[in-house]
């Protein structure tokens, strides 16, 4: 059966003068601020969508990348993986999306990391809903 996992938000004005809040309901985080000018501009303090799914991916991508390879018997010590969502606020679209991930994998050729990290990348949940957006790989041992 599916896990299902829940954020809402409330929104007030228009898009460009309004805000938000969301709701992290399935974790009970708390309440974080978002607005346009956040979106399209510096974040002052607010998240944005943009954000929200950059630490989506880049969660996704390191859960895939170490169950990849404790799978194959190389668990790593560290990954650090960053996720850069880039946002086209006049096209309102999402233009790329770049994962920089630097992993510390005893007995690891930098090849076989940079084949398990194209395949979390290929193969991580969140890449594969996001299908249709350039995903870019930058991977190496640390």
């Amino acid at each position: 059966m599916a896990t299902v996992r829940t954020a809402s938000t409330n929104w007030e004005g228009d898009l460009a003068h309004g805000k938000g809040i969301v709701h992290f309901e399935s974790s009970d985080l708390g309440d974080t601020d978002v607005s346009w000018a956040a979106r399209s501009q510096e974040a002052g303090g607010k998240t944005s969508p943009e954000e929200l799914i950059a630490a989506a991916h880049s969660s996704c991508f390191s859960m895939a990348l170490s169950g990849s390879l404790a799978k194959a018997g190389k668990p790593p010590q560290t990954l650090q993986t960053r996720a850069d969502v880039s946002f086209d606020p006049v096209a309102g679209s999402i233009t790329g999306i770049h994962i920089t991930v630097r992993g510390t994998v005893p007995g690891l050729t930098s090849e076989e990391f940079t084949d398990a990290a194209e395949g979390a990348k290929a193969n991580c949940p969140v890449s594969k809903a996001l299908t249709g957006t350039t995903i870019t790989l930058d991977a190496a041992l640390a």
